[in-house]
């Protein structure tokens, strides 16, 4: 599994949150496993998961005008997209 993680400086006015259609757009690209949105006080991260290397790559054009959106809407600033290997992957019961 293969994870990007985005971070975000969020506006004045900002949220921080994806709309149901950003999040439904993710959800469906091809090897997507699930999505995370994080919102703190200076910054937002979103969390992204991929079946695989291929995915993840192949899910790089898509991803940025998703990015794009949404920081639009949102009033943030895209700071840093890093993608990472997941080797550890629980979640308890």
């Amino acid at each position: 599994m293969f994870a990007r993680v985005s971070t975000y400086t969020p506006g004045p006015q900002s949220t921080g949150a994806p709309s149901e259609q950003t999040v439904q757009k993710v959800l469906e690209m091809p090897g997507c496993q699930g999505i995370y949105y994080l919102y703190g006080n200076d910054r937002s991260i979103s969390i992204t998961l991929w079946a695989d290397d291929g995915a993840l790559k192949g899910s790089h054009q898509a991803a940025e005008r998703i990015r794009d959106e949404t920081s639009a809407e949102q009033g943030m600033t895209v700071r840093s997209v890093e993608e990472f290997e997941v080797l550890t992957r629980r979640l308890k019961d």
